[in-house]
């Protein structure tokens, strides 16, 4: 069954996977997200990003901030599209507050996704409508 990317059932969803999980790349591990995903189907939702994985809503003393379209942030997040991430951002699109250098640190220790990452990416997509 596939739910609404960020609505409350497809959290529910995700969470449900979180012991298949991959380990997350060393930068990924390290780094701590805000994120206001604008314009989705449910409005305006916040959520972060913490040692690789999603949580609901902001948290205190994340170094950095982004502010991302939701059809963006589900290209980014769900496709693994960071062609699309990187155009939205070149463009305006995604704003950015707080520590550029943690995004930097993030985009230069990525690499390319491990079989275990695609095949995770590969279930988050399949429950996600």
């Amino acid at each position: 069954m596939s739910h609404t990317f960020l609505s409350d059932d497809w959290f529910e969803a995700v969470e449900g996977l979180r012991d298949e999980a991959p380990e997350p790349t060393p930068a990924m591990k390290e780094l701590t997200l805000n994120i206001v995903v604008a314009g989705g189907p449910d409005g305006d939702r916040e959520v972060h990003m913490a040692g690789g994985q999603f949580e609901r809503g902001l948290v205190d003393g994340a170094p950095t901030k982004l502010t991302v379209p939701y059809d963006v942030a589900r290209a980014m997040f769900i496709e693994g599209n960071q062609q699309a991430a990187m155009q939205a951002f070149m463009s305006g699109q995604i704003k950015v507050e707080g520590d550029m250098t943690k995004l930097m640190a993030m985009q230069a220790g990525g690499g390319a996704p491990t079989a275990e990452q695609q095949a995770f990416q590969a279930k988050l997509q399949d429950l996600t409508a």
